[in-house]
Order: C-alpha cells, then sequence, then structure tokens
C-alpha cells in the first residue's frame, strides 16, 4: 500500500520537522541527514504537501523493537487463548462426552417453583 493511500492523521505530521524536498538539492544528503540526526526524523514535503519521512537508525531501530514485542505479546496472548479454548473444549473429547450432552437435554430443568421466562417479562 502507498504511503498516498493512507496519510499518516495530521497531528503526528505536524509534530515532526519538515523541509521540502528542494533541500536535498541544496543542501546535499549531508545536509539533510544532519537534520535528520537532530530530529531523529524529518519530514520531507512537496509544495507543503507531506511526501516521505525519514528515520535516523536510532529511530528506526525503536519502532522495530517495539513491533517486534509487540509481536511477540500478541502471539503470546493468541497461544494462551488457543490453551485455555482447547481445555474448555477437551471436555466433548471423552468417551461419555455424547452421553453426558444427552442426558443434560433430556432432564426436565430446575425450576425450584419459578417460572424462568426470560428478560423481558
Amino acid at each position: 500500500m502507498t504511503a498516498a493511500a493512507q496519510p499518516a492523521p495530521e497531528p503526528l505530521l505536524a509534530q515532526l520537522a519538515r523541509k521540502p524536498v528542494s533541500d536535498v538539492k541544496r543542501e546535499g544528503w549531508r545536509g539533510i541527514m544532519r537534520s535528520v540526526d537532530a530530529a531523529g526524523k524529518l519530514l520531507m514535503t512537496n509544495h507543503d504537501q507531506p511526501e516521505a519521512v525519514i528515520l535516523s537508525l536510532r529511530e528506526f531501530r525503536v519502532l522495530t523493537e517495539l513491533a517486534e514485542r509487540t509481536q511477540r505479546d500478541n502471539q503470546g496472548k493468541l497461544e494462551r487463548l488457543s490453551q485455555a479454548f482447547d481445555a474448555e473444549l477437551a471436555v466433548l473429547k471423552q468417551a461419555d462426552a455424547g452421553d453426558r450432552l444427552r442426558a443434560a437435554f433430556d432432564a426436565p430443568p430446575a425450576l425450584n417453583g419459578e417460572v424462568i421466562a426470560g428478560r423481558g417479562f
């Protein structure tokens, strides 16, 4: 997906130091990289429209580590959820599961002298 298809939210872009892409020619790559090193990230604009963000290597490493940590955390949560789900369903794999389920449906409800009609009544 291109950056133009899903632009970053404007409040995030407004916080960035910015330079026009024409400064690349005027300052050279070293000049642009000095600005990137100073700010950590630099928004490059073309006719005052956001076009690209250049990240320092330090910022890139921080973002990469954060993304990897989030992915590991999510994978761990998914594995724990899967284990809990498997444990809940393990009862259905027992030899007498069908008989117990049929018995539960065949048994009369225990109303203890009260009528249960649902929430609307």
